[in-house]
């Protein structure tokens, strides 16, 4: 691919040829994030710009906050694979994708630097300003993809971002200890709290089964949302902290 003028103004530009038409010309209304996973920033640039790793996002952002643009916005870049958000499977074409360069949990969880998620946060506010992208779909790729996939990872400040003016969140309830939901268990609680997480986005059946998928799906939830304990198990503050999200919603206020 050729250059292209940068949307963001303060990106340089480094083209990927790895992107196409967005389905039915669709605009983008998801902001969706991810860690690059790999063990250099310069290696996770050069594999999202060559061909033969079919794989790409819009943007990447170095660790000191530099901004590179790889697809133009209007183009449908190669970074959620299989996926779905409220029912939608196309998230490539529903989304602008943003790497963020950090080795993730291959490399041991390290922290993002401040710099770094200053610049997310003014990129994103960008974005969401220029397609009117609402807080509640600014996600992570473990969002879309749970169990597949589990970046921006357990340690990325949401609640930071959400500060700032990016993103949906309440403060997670504390950690206690009562009754939870595991897998194995059945019934019409399960029902209830599979009803939950599908009303907030995630693909959950309603089968009232706690099926291994579910407690991947709560992991991802977890992850992003009450990111203290991810272990799949539904306690209460996992589920106060997805009820209160959901109240906070306006659809649902």
């Amino acid at each position: 691919m050729t250059a292209f003028e940068a949307d963001y103004r303060k990106a340089s530009v480094k083209p990927s040829p790895n992107h196409g038409e967005r389905a039915g010309g669709r605009k983008p209304d998801i902001i969706l994030l991810h860690y690059t996973g790999m063990s250099t920033p310069e290696s996770a640039l050069d594999w999202l710009c060559r061909e033969e790793s079919q794989v790409s996002s819009h943007y990447f952002v170095h660790e000191n906050g530099d901004v590179v643009q790889m697809v133009p916005e209007t183009r449908r870049a190669w970074h959620a694979g299989k996926s779905s958000w409220h029912g939608q499977d196309d998230v490539n074409s529903a989304s602008i994708g943003i790497e963020i360069a950090n080795a993730g949990h291959p490399g041991g969880l390290p922290e993002f630097p401040k710099e770094q998620i200053a610049a997310v946060i003014e990129l994103c506010r960008d974005c969401g300003e220029r397609w009117s992208i609402l807080p509640e779909r600014v996600l992570g790729h473990s969002d879309v993809a749970p169990v597949r996939k589990v970046d921006p990872g357990e340690r990325f400040p949401w609640g930071e971002l959400h500060r700032a003016g990016v993103g949906h969140w309440v403060e997670p309830a504390p950690i206690t200890g009562g009754r939870f939901f595991q897998r194995g268990d059945r019934g019409q609680p399960i029902e209830a709290l599979q009803s939950m997480l599908s009303l907030y986005g995630y693909g959950t059946e309603i089968t009232g089964e706690f099926s291994d998928k579910m407690a991947g799906e709560l992991e991802a939830f977890q992850r992003h949302f009450r990111p203290e304990r991810v272990d799949g198990i539904a306690d209460f503050s996992t589920i106060d902290t997805l009820h209160r999200l959901l109240g906070a919603l306006p659809r649902y206020s």
